[in-house]
């Protein structure tokens, strides 16, 4: 069983401590090397973003669709201030039922500089008063993000950072975000790598994802919750349970359980319902069923995980 560690919060986020020692410039400095020959994620498509457009879409300048507090996060970032969400456009992967594939596919929302994002995290900070900075699909726009923190920090950013993925990440990318990011909350969507193709548009999401769960627990741990229960550090899992698929569910639970720490986080997730191009494939065109979800919750609950509530 876990040990969920409660305590009182005292330490500064990671970025600070980089910020102080001088480390933080230089990874800005390494990260925007990226917008010349982007490699950034696995597709690895190394081109000048200042020139041209990769798969996701998205060139040097940074695309913030919306932002605000938002309370239909997980409860421990929710907190009774809300969890400071930005939500970037395009993204690194391309799943046929997503909820959102107006920003994730097309790009939906404002060009703006590195310092107005700055200024977001700000207001988010001492105007929406929220519990942390919480980076929706940040992936592509990750030297921005560094850059626009930088800025934010010398001016006085104190939130935790939450890097809000779908979980197909880069293992350089993310050794260059260690002792950046406070929150990892990555998707684990499918073990099944068929799966990750025929929906997503991945043909090696399983090998990635797991590399970088790993990674990601090897740099912030189970999750810690300070005395009022908001989380302060570690690591946040979502799994959506999608219809047909649950073996899949069980590999991924299964992976969790033997492979990160046994106080991470794991959100089951059943809102699974066929949006965008989802009618397409029509073992997924359906909702999915109670007792499905209800199989994938009772596995989960078996192994002993530390579920969202």
């Amino acid at each position: 069983m876990f040990f969920e560690m409660r305590v009182k919060l005292s330490e500064n986020p990671n970025y600070l401590n980089l910020l102080e020692n001088g480390r933080l410039k230089d990874i800005v400095k390494e990260a925007k090397k990226h917008l010349a020959g982007c490699n950034l994620c696995p597709r690895a498509c190394n081109i000048n973003r200042k020139e041209k457009l990769g798969f996701c879409g998205a060139s040097d300048k940074i695309v913030v669709s919306s932002y605000g507090p938002h309370f239909g996060e997980e409860t421990v970032l929710v907190g009774n201030r809300g969890s400071g969400t930005i939500f970037f456009g395009y993204c690194n992967m391309r799943c046929v039922f997503c909820q959102n594939w107006e920003l994730s596919f097309y790009g939906e929302g404002k060009v703006i500089t590195n310092e107005e994002l700055a200024n977001i995290m700000l207001l988010i900070q001492n105007s929406y008063n929220c519990h942390n900075i919480n980076l929706v699909t940040p992936t592509h726009f990750v030297p921005n993000i560094l850059e626009a923190l930088y800025i934010a920090a010398h001016k006085g950013l104190k939130l935790p950072l939450v890097y809000n993925c779908g979980g197909y990440e880069k293992m350089q990318t993310l050794q260059l975000l260690d002792g950046v990011i406070d929150i990892y909350m990555p998707d684990f969507k499918y073990y099944n790598a068929m799966r990750g193709k025929k929906y997503s548009k991945v043909k090696d999401y399983p090998e990635k994802v797991k590399l970088a769960l790993k990674e990601m627990d090897r740099q912030v741990g189970g999750l810690k919750t300070d005395e009022n229960g908001i989380a302060y550090r570690g690591l946040i899992i979502r799994h959506l349970v999608i219809p047909g698929g649950i073996q899949d569910t069980k590999d991924i639970l299964t992976f969790i359980k033997e492979e990160l720490s046994p106080d991470c986080l794991v959100n089951l997730l059943d809102q699974y319902h066929p949006a965008h191009k989802a009618f397409e494939c029509e073992e997924i065109s359906k909702a999915l069923s109670t007792r499905e979800f209800k199989e994938a919750y009772l596995f989960a609950k078996s192994l002993g995980l530390r579920l969202a509530e």
